[in-house]
């Protein structure tokens, strides 16, 4: 018996919480992730769809590529993958959620070589905790009946599905499963592609610190990702002398750690030690 066919869906529908804007429109080396994850899929499937909330059809991102609308309750990522089995039974999914930045076509070409289709499902294991990764896996037909199993109990994790399921599991593939959530995630992941935009802070400068730059304030652009990295940046362009171990520092009228991320529009004050006791 010949294997099904692999068809690909690319998880589109999430409600972005704690990003607090859609996770698909954001934008890596100019493109959407969206757009970005659609042409990784396509690659290395035979067809793709993007799989969206009723309410995302005509969203115009979204409105010019293949859709499968959930026919499923809001229950996360299982309602993508049961509505596009109830819509293609035959045919094997690799799923794929459109956070993954890293994700790359080497990775889902190794996940696909390594498919077993006597199994349920062929998963990369989390590099976090070894258990299998749900959302950049390929889930064969025979793995409907568990999913659907747990739905109408009311479970809806499909990672716990997979760990009931009979799984082809790899190692994890380094970093290409890192998943986006927050905006300061998505600031370090800009810079680690180094794509990051430039912003626009202010500066205040005290004591030995002004004298040396020779301005109380002044607004700079950059593409530092944090405080410390801004005071580097900073030391060179001004010839700074004081060791960052001897600076406060304040944003928008807060003590801050050195390690927080800047953001556009910020005040920033190094405070430089008091003299005198």
């Amino acid at each position: 018996m010949s294997a099904a066919p692999i068809y690909g869906l690319l998880l589109s529908g999430g409600a972005s919480r704690r990003m607090q804007r859609d996770k698909a429109q954001l934008s890596y080396a100019g493109e959407p992730q969206l757009l970005r994850a659609w042409r990784l899929l396509s690659l290395v499937t035979e067809r793709a769809f993007v799989s969206v909330r009723d309410t995302q059809c005509g969203d115009p991102l979204r409105a010019g590529l293949p859709q499968l609308v959930d026919t499923y309750d809001a229950i996360g990522p299982a309602a993508g993958i049961l509505s596009a089995q109830d819509a293609h039974p035959d045919a094997a999914w690799l799923v794929m959620a459109c956070d993954l930045p890293l994700l790359d076509e080497t990775t889902l070409r190794a996940l696909m070589a390594a498919r077993d289709p006597r199994t349920d499902a062929t998963a990369f294991s989390s590099r976090f905790d070894g258990l299998p990764e749900p959302l950049c896996a390929l889930w064969e037909p025979s793995s409907h009946g568990l999913l659907k199993q747990r739905y109408e109990a009311g479970s809806f994790c499909p990672r716990k599905a997979l760990m009931q399921s009979s799984v082809t599991l790899l190692p994890a593939p380094g970093a290409a499963l890192d998943n986006i959530n927050t905006p300061e995630e998505f600031e370090q992941m800009q810079r680690q592609l180094g794509v990051a935009a430039m912003i626009e802070v202010t500066l205040q400068y005290y004591a030995q610190l002004r004298e040396q730059a020779g301005v109380s304030s002044e607004q700079v652009s950059t593409r530092a990702a944090n405080l410390r990295e801004l005071y580097d940046e900073l030391s060179t362009r001004h010839g700074f002398s004081l060791p960052i171990e001897a600076l406060k520092v304040a944003v928008n009228a807060q003590f801050s750690d050195w390690n927080r991320l800047l953001g556009e529009g910020d005040t920033i004050v190094f405070i430089p030690p008091v003299a005198g006791g």
